[in-house]
């Protein structure tokens, strides 16, 4: 438990406390507060938006530009069920159609799902590992401003009817010889855009989570989501290059003859599917680890107790990962490949289920044993174990060789991909936004309307995508643009466009609720669930410092343990903690968070939208052939790059742990565990 002597709270702060601000943040902001505010403190108005590096503005942003995105794909998949509401149906042409569901998939994987996580990690992991910005605050906005120039590139070529219209894996020789327009252009030239904003995101969380964590905060002490992070960023930096690989072929492929998809010149194109699939099936999990994650959060909580076997669960979400990259030619079963290829992807399908029934039985286990409260939050990570064991099971029959050759390309298939990253992905991440809404906005959100947006959603998941189940083994192939009404799939397809509506209409009802919060919600307190990680110490919305102390973690739940929050009251006149004086953060050790060293931090600055800006500027030049013009922008973009290494934080910090006057040395080295 948090201690203080009464006699030492003035009535100011003892005022603040019973608003809800936790007493040892009151007693901190009271010591150092008004310094670290002047140290701190963000530009107003239009030019604090373009040059903030703040990473919990720039995780809003994230999210926000996310969740728009995510509207649009989703309006396409809504004219997409009404075109097939109705066999012989003529709502739109068969060319808009293919750009339609093309991009809504290509929108809902690449401009969705990972931007949202990313969302997620930049807004809640470095409140959670006790640190003050992410280890690269420059390259943070860089990676946003990619993300949202990339985004609005892709969703251009719809108006200008130049869409994406080979589906979201763009298989040659269909995206190539026979898509001679732009549409695969902007397929090849966008992915290959926003792979440079995932990749530098995706760094700059590793670097954060293994060098920023608080003092004592070991790896055995790392909260699941950052291990879900972490473990997602690893990922994506070794699965990404095989997909910007294939993305540059078939742009040189198509712009300059170079024939790697061609065999009649040597090519070969299947290796388009291998260096898709290499990349495609580890996103599946890229894309659920973070969600899981989020699930693991969030029980916890509302289930008033730690989580169940904390070890296994990292170990299933590391294994995960790694496991991961084995399965991809499962989704080639049909292509013609030897025995001894289809017998050992067959194996490592079947094995990937294991670590993610370890994370189930937690879950579950954790629920059985605790006293579960009824919230949005808690609803949604309930529904997502029901949906995702749905997709798990069907995902478990795709490994038999035999099952998936019959049901290949149908609708079946859909049916199981929407399960495992509708379910899996999309349910936590609502559950994860009342989750941390608070914390985000400063305002709580309606229980009452949180439920409703749950019932509406859950319903709509199911009636929209359990009738595919059945449409696919009566045989309806995917991507069909219409049907005949002797084909017997009539009902079923009508269902999944009922269901869609409803699904539609959750996503409204869960966006007036989050819009009745911030008009006139209830002012939320620093932690409204009595959680058990660090975000919930800070204020809601935090201050841009974060922390006024960075604490000592002595536990895998430091705000239960009583111990972690008392140590920032103990620290509250150590400089080493507070960091007054400067714009500066912690580094910490990789395996045990001891204490390095005090890094100076940057400050605003405009360079990483004008770099962007002049990478965009070069897509744009190839995309309409002027190759001159394009390399004279991306030489702008490196001039760009080479002032921002030149300019460097200037402050006196030491060198080193050993730096520091030995007192204070002796106390850092009885922080870590």
């Amino acid at each position: 438990m948090t201690t203080i002597d009464a006699s030492d709270v003035p009535p100011a702060t003892a005022r603040r406390v019973r608003e809800g601000v936790r007493p040892e943040r009151a007693v901190a902001e009271a010591a150092v507060g008004a310094a670290l505010d002047a140290q701190w403190e963000e530009e107003p108005g239009l030019k604090g938006f373009l040059t903030t590096v703040n990473h919990k503005r720039i995780g809003r942003r994230y999210l926000v530009t996310a969740t728009v995105f995510f509207m649009l794909a989703g309006a396409e998949a809504l004219v997409m069920r009404t075109q097939l509401g109705q066999p012989d149906n003529g709502v739109v042409s068969p060319g808009l159609y293919d750009e339609l569901f093309s991009l809504h998939g290509t929108a809902m994987i690449f401009f969705f799902a990972t931007p949202m996580n990313a969302g997620f990690g930049n807004f809640v992991l470095p409140l959670m590992i006790g640190t003050r910005d992410m280890a690269f605050p420059r390259l943070n906005a860089l990676s946003y401003w990619i993300f949202l120039f990339s985004g609005i590139f892709m969703f251009t070529s719809l108006p200008l009817g130049m869409a994406p219209n080979a589906g979201w894996f763009a298989y040659v020789p269909l995206s190539n010889e026979y898509s001679p327009e732009l549409n695969l252009d902007f397929y090849s030239l966008g992915l290959l855009f926003l792979a440079v904003s995932t990749t530098i995101g995706s760094i700059n969380l590793i670097v954060t989570t293994l060098k920023m964590r608080a003092p004592g905060m070991s790896l055995n002490r790392m909260p699941l989501f950052v291990w879900a992070i972490l473990t997602q960023s690893v990922m994506l930096v070794f699965a990404l290059p095989p997909l910007d690989t294939a993305n540059l072929m078939l742009f040189l492929d198509r712009r300059f003859g170079a024939r790697f998809f061609d065999p009649n010149h040597g090519g070969d194109a299947v290796l388009w599917q291998h260096l898709f699939w290499l990349f495609g099936h580890p996103d599946v999990y890229i894309i659920v680890l973070p969600a899981m994650g989020i699930v693991s959060t969030i029980i916890p909580v509302f289930a008033r107790r730690p989580i169940l076997a904390y070890p296994y669960v990292v170990l299933a979400t590391v294994g995960t990962g790694i496991i991961s990259f084995g399965v991809w030619v499962h989704h080639m079963f049909a292509v013609g490949l030897s025995d001894v290829s289809l017998t050992f992807f067959s194996a490592a399908t079947l094995t990937i289920s294991i670590p993610a029934g370890i994370q189930m039985f937690a879950w579950i286990g954790t629920m059985w044993r605790g006293r579960v409260s009824v919230t949005p939050a808690m609803l949604y990570a309930i529904g997502f174990i029901v949906a995702f064991v749905m997709g798990g099971v069907t995902g478990v029959m795709f490994a038999v060789v035999t099952f998936d050759q019959q049901v290949t390309d149908s609708y079946f298939v859909v049916a199981h991909f929407h399960y495992v990253l509708f379910g899996g992905a999309v349910l936590p991440m609502l559950g994860g936004l009342f989750y941390w809404w608070p914390k985000m906005t400063g305002r709580m959100v309606s229980n009452v309307g949180g439920i409703w947006s749950f019932v509406l959603v859950f319903a709509g998941l199911n009636l929209t995508f359990f009738p595919m189940h059945i449409s696919g083994l009566l045989g309806m192939p995917r991507r069909i643009y219409t049907y005949s009404p002797d084909d017997g799939w009539t009902l079923w397809n009508l269902l999944s466009t009922l269901g869609s509506y409803l699904l539609g209409a959750g996503f409204v009802v869960t966006l007036l609720v989050f819009a009745q919060s911030l008009l006139h919600g209830r002012r939320a307190p620093d932690d409204p669930w009595e959680a058990n990680t660090l975000e919930w110490s800070t204020g809601s919305p935090p201050k841009p410092y974060n922390f006024p102390v960075v604490p000592t973690v002595h536990s895998l739940n430091p705000l239960w343990d009583g111990d972690s929050t008392q140590s920032i009251i103990d620290h509250r006149d150590d400089p080493e903690r507070t960091m007054t004086d400067h714009h500066q953060a912690l580094r910490t050790s990789e395996l045990d968070g001891r204490i390095e060293r005090i890094m100076a931090m940057p400050g605003e600055t405009m360079q990483p939208l004008i770099v962007a800006i002049f990478l965009t500027g070069s897509v744009v030049l190839l995309l309409v052939g002027w190759y001159v013009a394009a390399g004279v922008s991306f030489a702008l973009m490196a001039a760009t790059i080479g002032w921002w290494m030149w300019q460097r934080p200037e402050i006196d910090e030491p060198e080193s742990i050993h730096d520091l006057p030995r007192p204070r040395r002796e106390a850092t080295r009885t922080v870590a565990p």
